[in-house]
């Protein structure tokens, strides 16, 4: 089956969600070589970055809807941009939510674009995550 606009609005909620701990801000911050003194310490806030990570979770229930067909060695990640409210910090507890926002075709090519939103466990908004996925249905 071929994506089409009547998947517009298809929401994807994470599994569970995510408690953010000192040592994996830490571990993030270390792993992208970034040193800010921020990213450490009993009130440690995360790289802003850190929000594709959590919200990878909502992504991977996205890839994983039998419905799209998405082959997962047939998608190219394109851009992505990050909109806070507030920066993610040691202690939170986060659900995520990716939402398919447009489709379009370009030949074989499906640009999908979606919007992942993270929210901590009370509803307060944190971040929306907008990105970029092009799948090629074309024959191998």
């Amino acid at each position: 089956m071929t994506i089409d606009a009547t998947m517009v609005g298809r929401s994807y909620a994470a599994a569970e969600s995510y408690q953010v701990g000192r040592e994996k801000i830490r571990e993030f911050a270390d792993a992208i070589g970034d040193r800010n003194p921020a990213y450490r310490g009993d009130d440690a806030i995360a790289p802003p970055t850190f929000a594709f990570m959590v919200g990878s979770r909502a992504l991977e229930e996205l890839l994983n809807d039998e419905e799209l067909g998405l082959r997962l060695d047939r998608i190219v990640h394109g851009a992505q941009k990050f909109s806070y409210t507030r920066p993610i910090k040691a202690g939170d507890t986060i659900s995520a939510t990716a939402t398919i926002t447009t489709v379009r075709k370009a030949g074989p090519v499906e640009v999908i674009m979606y919007e992942t939103t993270l929210t901590t466990a009370d509803g307060e908004p944190i971040a929306t995550a907008t990105s970029t996925l092009s799948h090629n249905r074309a024959d191998a």
